[in-house]
């Protein structure tokens, strides 16, 4: 696969409120007309829990236009609810004629891990607010994933729906790492979902925490981007993956990685890729999960050929 050009960082982090002081992580680009995109985030407030907030760009300025004055929906403060503890989002998919984001609820558990469940965000017309849809979670936890699951993305193809997600199968392995995988699940109405197992081999010390799937479907077949980590200390990165079908996939090179310095020096990842204008566009984060904002690459390659 050819490589990724970066343009830079595109979003500086800024507090906007008191659920919105640090970080941009997660960025879902979602088209709002011409150039420009309104891209939603995952902020953090001072106790690291996470709210959704949101800048608009201009694509082919590279550059912001608009931010929101708010956070657009907010964690829960009821310790029964399945989001109690943040909302991280995942992907953004259309079902019928209501528009969603799905995202990862965070439900911390006092001296124990944390417990990851999924929801939707519903948008209303022209994206000014948002609210969470459902007071249970859409995906949970179950016989098939027992432990905890994270960043869904969901794509509709002629099959149906698709929802790429991460599941936790141990919380540490021999070299101390997680074990974190990314599965396929699937839906005729894209409400109930049917897990359907691993999608990405896994492999101790090299591939073995993985976060935010992202998947595109060209002319090629299917593109997945994802963070990853190895295990052996290194902190996240991006990878990437092509399936024919979306359920066999070969892991092959991203053609993007960490700089030597600066913003994103010891970090890459929650890639989100879209095509605009016949190119191929990434939003990603850098050091820190995001903290200080996110950034913009583009694809030097045929788009269509992967």
């Amino acid at each position: 696969m050819s490589g990724w050009k970066k343009l830079g960082k595109i979003y500086n982090c800024c507090e906007i409120d008191d659920y919105l002081q640090t970080h941009a992580s997660n960025p879902l680009a979602v088209w709002l007309e011409g150039d420009i995109y309104r891209v939603f985030f995952s902020g953090r407030d001072k106790n690291s829990r996470s709210s959704v907030g949101w800048v608009d760009i201009d694509i082919l300025r590279e550059k912001v236009v608009g931010k929101c004055l708010e956070a657009a929906c907010i964690y829960s403060s009821d310790p029964s609810s399945y989001y109690s503890h943040g909302i991280s989002i995942g992907g953004y998919q259309k079902i019928g004629a209501r528009e969603y984001i799905f995202f990862m609820g965070w439900n911390v558990i006092p001296g124990d891990y944390w417990r990851g469940t999924l929801g939707r965000i519903e948008l209303s017309e022209g994206y000014t607010s948002l609210k969470v849809k459902d007071e249970k979670p859409v995906f949970g936890v179950s016989v098939a994933d027992p432990v905890s699951l994270s960043y869904p993305w969901i794509l509709k193809d002629e099959q149906g729906y698709k929802m790429w997600y991460g599941s936790t199968l141990k919380w540490e392995s021999d070299n101390g790492e997680m074990i974190h995988v990314i599965k396929l699940a699937t839906s005729e109405d894209g409400i109930n979902w049917y897990s359907q197992g691993q999608a990405i081999s896994y492999e101790i010390g090299v591939a073995q925490a993985f976060s935010r799937p992202c998947v595109l479907k060209d002319g090629s077949g299917y593109h997945m981007w994802f963070s990853y980590r190895s295990g052996s200390g290194e902190q996240y990165r991006i990878g990437y993956a092509f399936s024919i079908d979306g359920q066999k996939w070969e892991s092959r090179e991203s053609g993007i990685y960490a700089s030597k310095g600066g913003w994103d020096s010891e970090m890459i990842c929650y890639p989100n890729v879209f095509d605009h204008k016949g190119k191929r566009y990434m939003l990603y984060n850098g050091n820190g999960y995001g903290k200080e904002g996110f950034g913009l690459a583009v694809y030097e390659g045929d788009i269509e050929n992967g």
